[in-house]
């Protein structure tokens, strides 16, 4: 067995970022960039008015100074004169500065008379002016990788970019196996249940970007296997789930090997999801066959697959990112391998869940972190901290 750095390790030296594609900006959010923009423009493009109020120049502002009115500013439409000694432009927010006019004077301190304003007593003090390029200037990169949020579609858009470059979405085949699993919605024999993995997985992926669809359940025979591999030639990422352990009906290792996939490793020394396997199959796809515990499978899921899809995205290769937490409540020492424990994480504290079973989906779904325990750790005491992933 090998740790899960050194799987993380392997599963990387299999991974490379995927190709780059353009996508209109209405369609970038969420994806991730893949090669820096830059500006075409200056934002603003000119010097703005910050408020609605009088441009006027700006020694010439004193409590009871007067000035004549000759225009107005609105955003849109510019006073295509200057502003000259003892002159003013009523000017409204996001208008651009008239030439000669150097500070902007809040309305609510000026008396207005017809084309004849006076300053107050008491004046705000602010220039209420914008320069030009406050915000960005042309040229300016945007720097990639990133996944783009809803904030950054809004930066791109005022950079006036329209198009933009960003990874492919991978490609993610899921199948399921065995001979006890039916769908959801469809009656069970005695003897069968529910597949879940596939879902709760597929959930998973999709909220990375990935485009993931799972296959028809595969049974616990070499023909349905190979049918089930046959249908994953475009894939980027084959997912199995179950059937990569040691019994006699395990049988995912030795039809993924035989149908040409070079074995990277199998088995790690961590729980839940010891029995997991990595490499490449004929088609060049990368497959990882995960355990059939429910709560195994989604485990690796956060610990390999997640980082994984990453590294395809252009986001680096790297472990999931862990934080720290003091603990609510006293857990017991660990054993031999780095065990993932489904905890909550509330009000700046951690409580790891009593029942750890790997087929428990209940606790899983009331978790939201797993604590991360490394081999051997010695009982941990109320207020220690220990890491841990959200989840």
């Amino acid at each position: 067995m090998i740790t899960v750095t050194e799987a993380l390790e392997r599963l990387f030296a299999l991974t490379a970022p995927l190709e780059t594609e353009t996508v209109p900006l209405s369609q970038a959010n969420g994806r991730v960039l893949a090669e820096t923009v830059r500006a075409n423009r200056n934002q603003p493009p000119f010097a703005g008015s910050a408020m609605d109020g009088y441009a006027m120049i700006a020694d010439e502002v004193a409590p009871g100074a007067e000035f004549t009115l000759i225009g107005e500013a609105a955003a849109g439409h510019r006073f295509d004169g200057t502003v000259g000694p003892g002159q003013c432009v009523r000017i409204f927010t996001g208008a651009p500065v008239p030439k000669g006019a150097s500070r902007v004077v809040i309305q609510e301190d000026v008396t207005r008379r017809g084309d004849q304003i006076t300053l107050g007593d008491s004046l705000d003090q602010g220039f209420h002016i914008r320069p030009a390029g406050a915000d960005f200037v042309e040229g300016q990169a945007f720097v990639a990788p990133r996944v783009l949020r809803p904030s950054d579609v809004a930066l791109l858009a005022a950079m006036n970019i329209a198009d933009v470059p960003v990874t492919r979405r991978p490609r993610v085949a899921i199948m399921s196996t065995g001979d006890e699993l039916v769908m959801p919605g469809e009656t069970p024999g005695p003897d069968q249940i529910i597949t879940s993995n596939s879902f709760g997985l597929q959930a998973l992926l999709r909220d990375l970007g990935a485009e993931a669809h799972q296959l028809p359940i595969a049974r616990d025979t070499r023909e349905s296997l190979e049918t089930a591999f046959s249908l994953t030639d475009d894939a980027d990422l084959v997912l199995t789930i179950g059937g990569a352990s040691v019994g006699d009906h395990d049988l995912v290792g030795d039809v993924a090997v035989n149908l040409g996939m070079e074995r990277a490793f199998y088995k790690i020394l961590m729980r839940p999801g010891k029995p997991l396997m990595a490499g490449r199959l004929a088609s060049g796809a990368m497959m990882m066959g995960l355990p059939g515990n429910p709560v195994s499978a989604m485990v690796c899921g956060h610990v390999f697959v997640v980082p994984v899809l990453r590294a395809m995205l252009g986001l680096g290769a790297s472990a999931a990112p862990t934080q720290n937490a003091p603990l609510a409540a006293p857990v017991g020492a660990n054993g031999p391998r780095q065990h993932y424990m489904r905890a909550r994480v509330e009000n700046g504290q951690m409580t790891i869940f009593e029942r750890q079973d790997s087929s428990l989906l209940t606790v899983l779904s009331e978790a939201n972190a797993l604590a991360v325990r490394p081999p051997n750790d010695a009982a941990r005491a109320v207020g220690e901290h220990l890491d841990y992933l959200l989840i």
